[in-house]
């Protein structure tokens, strides 16, 4: 025997009361509802995850200056970090570069700004999020050699050290770093240069008794675009196939000694 329904059970009262009906359904309806399951409890949501305090959203910057970018100034306590700090700048591409950190009480706490050239050398643009550290103590350069993108010093004659390298440097203290440019405002029209190489290291700062080296041909910029091939950060989703494609090509690759230990041709 189907059981039928309250609401059937309803309905048949109401146009037949003529029909007997079952022992089950002359049951008070407290009693049903009691008998009924009860909903399943809502299941709380686990807690969000927080971005680390050092991951920062890039926002363009206010100043125009090559070697420096801005932080609220509660950040900068959060981070334990000082007016004029070196700090090092992670971005994408495995890039990285030293900037000075300044305060600006007009910055968001959960952004850095910084100029063009900066995010150029990180390869982030307007938006990515970049992580900082602490650098501690960038040693002073004994030498850094420098040379000019051939783009921007066509058509220009003259000393381009005294025009250019030598103004930007003087007295300022700036961090360089290794693979680095920088574009210099001077003359008739800005020059972008690359560090070519500074010693010791991959980071210095450029001191008063630091020797600049701007001797050589100018670098081409067809040469310079090579090395800045697309890589996995500049494609969107397809996380999976990207997933599979390192697994497949990728770790064979880098990691050979592990994979004939496994036995995987």
């Amino acid at each position: 025997r189907s059981p039928r329904s309250h609401f059937g059970s309803r309905l048949l009262s109401k146009f037949d009361t003529s029909i007997a009906r079952p022992r089950e359904l002359r049951r008070p309806l407290a009693m049903a509802d009691a008998q009924a399951p009860a909903p399943a409890a809502a299941v709380p949501e686990g807690p969000k995850k927080k971005r680390s305090p050092n991951r920062l959203i890039v926002e363009e910057a206010l100043n125009d200056d090559n070697s420096v970018i801005s932080l609220s100034q509660a950040k900068m306590e959060e981070l334990n970090l000082f007016r004029g700090d070196n700090v090092l700048i992670k971005g994408k591409k495995r890039k990285d570069t030293v900037c000075i950190v300044l305060a600006d009480e007009s910055v968001d706490d959960q952004k850095v700004r910084m100029n063009k050239v900066v995010r150029k050398n990180l390869r982030v643009r307007l938006g990515d999020i970049v992580a900082l550290h602490p650098c501690g103590d960038v040693p002073y350069g004994k030498r850094v050699h420098v040379l000019p993108m051939d783009d921007t010093v066509e058509g220009i004659s003259g000393n381009l050290f005294d025009t250019y390298l030598k103004p930007y440097f003087l007295e300022a203290y700036r961090p360089l770093r290794q693979g680095d440019l920088f574009l210099v405002r001077g003359g008739f029209r800005p020059v972008e240069f690359k560090v070519v190489g500074v010693d010791p290291g991959e980071f210095v700062i450029v001191a008063p008794d630091t020797v600049i080296h701007c001797e050589g041909e100018p670098i081409k910029r067809e040469d310079e675009e090579l090395l800045d091939d697309v890589g996995y950060d500049d494609i969107g989703g397809c996380k999976k196939a990207m997933a599979q494609i390192r697994e497949m090509i990728e770790l064979p690759l880098r990691h050979p000694t592990l994979f004939k230990t496994l036995g995987v041709k």
